[in-house]
């Protein structure tokens, strides 16, 4: 986290459970400890089943935001405002093969909408250019209503792909190989910032 200060805005955090996604790795007791560690705001995205469960103690920890997926959760309007009452954002989290339009009657309810742009669950997955038709529906959505949503994209996010993400309407980008892979994390942080914000704005 430390090779990312003074780079980055947030610090994305993957939680996964391996039972929503065949993956295991941190919990709540690690991020609790973790965000004793640094200053800068945490974004953890929840891929575990029950969400309306967990979500709550991670706002509690100190998220900044917190991200469940709309596959897990019944009643997604209920956790958001449970969270945003634990002190957090809310967002909603949507899976590859998940279509966004059900959800689009949600966004005056969320602060944050994750369009994964490959299979949730696993990182160093090819980036699948198909999701940004969801980016651009959630963008349309958001600009008609003139709504305080950000659209954040996970998933393959690089130099050669985060300019698409950007020109189809995104406003947050994950990139975990693209900068942890970097000799310097934070220059690569600042390059990817760069070309984002040369293609922001474009999709309408």
């Amino acid at each position: 986290m430390r090779a990312i200060e003074g780079a980055a805005d947030w610090v994305h955090v993957d939680v996964m459970d391996n039972h929503f996604v065949p993956n295991l790795t941190l919990g709540l007791p690690v991020v609790q400890s973790l965000r004793k560690a640094t200053t800068i705001p945490f974004d953890v995205h929840l891929m575990i089943a029950d969400p309306q469960r967990w979500a709550p103690a991670y706002a509690e920890a100190g998220a900044y935001n917190v991200t469940f997926h709309a596959e897990a959760c019944d009643d997604p309007v209920a956790l958001a405002k449970s969270l945003r009452a634990a002190g957090a954002k809310a967002g909603l989290a949507i899976d590859r093969d998940t279509p966004v339009e059900p959800y689009l009657e949600l966004l005056p309810y969320l602060d944050t909408v994750l369009i994964m742009t490959i299979k949730a669950g696993f990182g160093g997955q090819k980036f699948m250019p198909e999701m940004l038709d969801k980016v651009r529906d959630v963008r349309r959505r958001v600009t008609v209503g003139d709504l305080d949503v950000r659209i954040e994209v996970d998933g393959g996010i690089a130099a050669d792909t985060i300019e698409q993400a950007a020109e189809a309407g995104a406003d947050a980008f994950v990139a975990g190989t693209a900068v942890y892979g970097a000799a310097d994390p934070a220059e690569a942080v600042r390059k990817l910032r760069a070309l984002a914000a040369g293609r922001m704005g474009k999709s309408m």
